[in-house]
């Protein structure tokens, strides 16, 4: 059985037909069409490369599985490529670009990628399930954007959890955000070590901090960290960090980083009140002041998303279950975000 505080479920009221079907609802009305509807997508990383969008998304399946808190349905097997030449231009699928089976060390359970470049190399960075079924994140090459990628023999060294996002500032240094709690095992890993028989999540400990993102600055050849994991430390208004029982501005999830006007934003999910929220920081390391919200609650359970710009427009991708109305069977939007003068984002309605 699921467990949802008060707020997840007045967010679950308001999620749609992919966690209320048949209860009589009216007919949704969308912001934006699926990307692609002939394979489902989510959480799709996008990125410009040579003037060109490519979006790397996980690649939905229904395997079969029982749906758990744990995520055990989200069984995705491979990765596609999707591009296009501008937003509303057509979309191509580059097809497969990295299997399960090709990777030596994996397990099961690809989730949300992330991809980079530097130096002529192209790379794509993966969670997956080792095979004692602990989620490490891995790395593969390509001298193309579409692949297909050759991963590297193991995991990079230090890493955990789900949920890469890779950004390079204008230094050239680049660092990598990661982590997702409940299924993503971030809890797992409090006390420095992974713990099997660790709690399952820790939001029954409403008055403490909350389980944070992680991010490691990446070496020069961009596979392997340079430095042990830290916290993203995400502050109230206050300068107080965000605690667990504070459900609708605690990270979950889906962490993304941008910058603009000389600030970072990290943006992520905030689980199991959907809210894709963000915080504002002077630094790649923080520490993030919370800022607001970026999107309320799409149709489905999860939110994951990423945000980049396009000939001087900024726009973010996201997934809901408009095609499908099952939570495990996602389709990849997009549709353009605004900000106000002072650099504070407007709130979206998907």
């Amino acid at each position: 059985m699921t467990r949802y505080s008060q707020a997840a479920l007045t967010a679950i009221l308001l999620a749609g037909p992919g966690l209320l079907s048949g209860f009589g609802q009216a007919p949704r009305k969308y912001l934006e069409k699926p990307l692609v509807s002939h394979i489902y997508t989510a959480d799709p990383s996008a990125h410009v490369f040579n003037g060109r969008i490519y979006i790397y998304p996980s690649h939905d399946i229904d395997a079969g599985v029982k749906e758990d808190d744990k995520g055990s349905h989200f069984a995705m097997r491979d990765y596609h490529v999707l591009s296009m030449d501008k937003i509303g231009g057509k979309v191509t699928d580059h097809g497969v670009a990295l299997d399960l089976k090709d990777i030596p060390w994996a397990g099961r359970q690809l989730w949300a990628p992330d991809a980079a470049y530097k130096n002529g190399t192209y790379y794509l960075y993966f969670p997956v399930k080792d095979k004692q079924d602990v989620f490490r994140m891995g790395v593969a090459t390509s001298k193309s954007p579409t692949g297909p990628f050759k991963a590297e023999p193991q995991p990079i060294a230090g890493s955990y959890s789900i949920d890469p996002a890779v950004f390079t500032d204008t230094d050239g240094t680049s660092y990598m955000y990661f982590g997702g709690i409940w299924g993503g095992q971030l809890q797992k890993w409090a006390s420095g070590q992974y713990d099997a028989n660790g709690s399952d999540t820790d939001l029954g400990k409403p008055d403490q901090p909350a389980l944070s993102a992680k991010v490691a600055r990446l070496s020069a050849d961009m596979l392997r960290f340079d430095e042990t994991a830290r916290d993203v430390q995400i502050l109230d208004e206050a300068g107080k960090p965000i605690l667990a029982g504070d459900h609708n501005r605690r990270f979950f999830e889906g962490g993304w980083l941008h910058k603009f006007g000389g600030k970072y934003y990290f943006s992520y999910s905030t689980g199991d009140t959907h809210l894709l929220a963000y915080a504002v920081g002077d630094s790649p390391y923080g520490p993030f002041t919370y800022k607001g919200v970026i999107m309320n609650p799409v149709t489905g359970w999860t939110t994951h998303h990423s945000i980049v710009e396009v000939k001087g427009k900024w726009y973010i991708f996201y997934h809901d279950v408009e095609l499908s109305g099952k939570t495990h069977l996602r389709n990849v939007k997009v549709t353009e975000l605004k900000r106000k003068p002072d650099g504070t984002i407007e709130t979206i309605n998907p």
